[in-house]
């Protein structure tokens, strides 16, 4: 279960991307009350119980004869991956709605592609690309579908859509084709989109950007370093390439030259704030005194924006007492709250740490700060005694957050997750379940606790209900199809987890879903390719829990 981060697609194209087109057996009793079939329906999604969710779902669209419902039905259907009830859905669907949408015909298309059914896959893709502008996101969100399951179909329908010039003249639409077959590992392919990309989009700064980022990924770093050095020049002049630049040069492993494009034309505090982290990630702390000189010189008179920023300058350089100096000096409002906020940071590392915490419980106890910010004091100090290896400290600081702000998410999740660190499940599993008494829809908490119960107990079905009602709320989350890649390996279901967990990673390249997909081609026998995911999880994240088990498991 990795931490959530921005997806690669937006999740509204990926919500009902999974199934099969079969036909459904016939029904062996009349159709029920619409309303008794959806209350149904709705409790057994609260139990997490999909397949009886979509079956009663669609008794309750064809009762009604209601296309809302058969849409409901074959969602829930998709995600049940149930291809029965999946097919039986689209064809009321397309029944009672006749005129289709672009979510119908996404969904055709996607069961087709998972069916491996070349023939009726090529006209429905067809289909979505001539869709309007955006035609071509539905049709990429299609291919992403059976990414797992038919990827030898997702490259050869995506070289035919490449070769053939059928996406629209959109450069995000060739960037985003592009992105695909470098992650299905198709280096011909990705060569012949960055042809066309060139061929019809001459002189755009972003094509040489797309060309390094897929060096980069490729490996092939000193081409994708020549290609961002030619860009520089044409960086300063324009704000949004000179971010993008400075991004690649981030993800090359390099922020120091990040930092370096970032101080070319106009600086505000945000600006300042991004070149400040850039320099303290790359341990730069002749760049990191530099800027702060730079940012002090330049405000005679600096506003409290300026103050909260030259104090965390000085935090960076180790300067505390000069921190401690500008977190004092901020004026009442927001700013101020962050400074006090940081004080306490700052006198912890001085080695004053009874000051700190008397800060943090001044904090605590202002009645005029709004609730978010004394929650956070309590977050801050657990967070502190952590450090400090003050365990009960530790516990103490959450039950004291918890009886002023009564089963407070951030709180209950953060303790959580403290106690799954020292290996008490149990209660971790108790303050998840706080949680969801109080939202019972709550995604994070929904994942966290399936993942939790899939990673480290053996009540895998348990955890597969859980994971099942934070799929269906967000479909498209990387990290939640990650857990249920997990739970189906733990179950014993190696193929079926291997495809989720090859989707989720198509989502997003994270050290965790590395780790669990080379883990699953482990068992599978397939080693080498294990080796290689490894390995990726070693370049993203040497440190990860998950992979440290992973080798430890296999011996690999």
């Amino acid at each position: 279960m990795p931490t959530p981060r921005r997806l690669l697609l937006p999740t509204a194209l990926l919500a009902c991307m999974l199934g099969l087109a079969v036909p459904l057996r016939a029904q062996t009793s009349p159709p029920s009350d619409p309303l008794q079939s959806s209350l149904v329906g709705e409790f057994a999604l609260q139990d997490g119980r999909l397949q009886d969710a979509a079956r009663a779902y669609l008794e309750a669209a064809r009762a009604a004869s209601d296309p809302v419902l058969a849409e409901r039905a074959t969602r829930i259907a998709l995600l049940a991956v149930d291809d029965a009830l999946a097919g039986a859905g689209l064809a009321l669907w397309q029944r009672l709605q006749p005129e289709g949408s672009p979510m119908q015909r996404t969904v055709a298309a996607s069961l087709a592609l998972r069916a491996g059914d070349a023939r009726r896959a090529r006209p429905a893709l067809a289909a979505l690309l001539a869709d309007g502008a955006d035609g071509w996101k539905q049709a990429m969100a299609a291919l992403m579908a059976a990414v797992g399951s038919q990827p030898a179909l997702v490259t050869r329908l995506l070289a035919e859509t490449v070769d053939g010039g059928r996406l629209p003249p959109q450069l995000d639409a060739w960037l985003a084709f592009g992105g695909l077959a470098q992650r299905l590992g198709q280096p011909a392919l990705v060569d012949r989109v960055v042809a066309q990309v060139v061929r019809r989009f001459p002189g755009d700064p972003r094509v040489q950007l797309l060309q390094a980022q897929l060096a980069r990924e490729a490996g092939r770093l000193d081409e994708a370093r020549r290609r961002l050095a030619a860009l520089r020049p044409a960086a300063a002049a324009q704000p949004a390439l000179q971010q993008a630049l400075a991004l690649e040069y981030d993800a090359l492993g390099d922020p120091a030259t990040a930092a370096a494009i970032l101080a070319a034309g106009p600086q505000d505090e945000e600006r300042y704030g991004q070149r400040a982290f850039l320099l303290d990630k790359a341990k730069d702390k002749a760049g990191l005194a530099a800027l702060y000189d730079e940012v002090r010189a330049g405000a005679s008179q600096p506003n409290p924006a300026r103050r909260l920023l030259l104090g965390q300058l000085a935090e960076y350089l180790g300067r505390y007492r000069e921190a401690l100096d500008w977190y004092d000096k901020v004026p009442g409002g927001g700013a101020q709250v962050q400074a006090r906020l940081r004080r306490p940071v700052v006198l912890h590392a001085l080695g004053r740490a009874d000051e700190a915490y008397a800060a943090l419980r001044a904090l605590q106890d202002d009645a005029l700060l709004e609730d978010a910010d004394r929650r956070n004091a309590y977050l801050l100090e657990a967070d502190l005694r952590q450090k400090d290896g003050d365990r009960a400290g530790e516990e103490a600081a959450y039950a004291r957050g918890l009886a002023a702000f009564a089963d407070d998410k951030a709180l209950l999740y953060a303790r959580a997750l403290m106690w799954e660190r020292r290996d008490d499940i149990a209660r971790a599993e108790a303050d998840f379940r706080r949680i969801l008494v109080v939202a019972p829809d709550d995604v994070d908490a929904l994942n966290a606790l399936g993942y939790t119960l899939a990673d480290r107990t053996d009540r895998y079905r348990e955890a597969l209900q859980l994971i099942d009602r934070a799929r269906l709320a967000a479909p498209g989350n990387a990290a939640i199809i990650d857990s249920y890649g997990w739970v189906l390996f733990r179950l014993g279901r190696l193929r079926e987890a291997l495809e989720q967990l090859r989707q989720a990673y198509a989502l997003q390249q994270d050290a965790e879903i590395a780790a669990h997909l080379g883990q699953v081609l482990w068992a599978l026998g397939r080693h080498d390719e294990a080796r290689r995911y490894f390995d990726e999880a070693r370049r993203l994240d040497p440190d990860n829990r998950a992979l440290a088990r992973a080798l430890r498991e296999t011996g690999a």
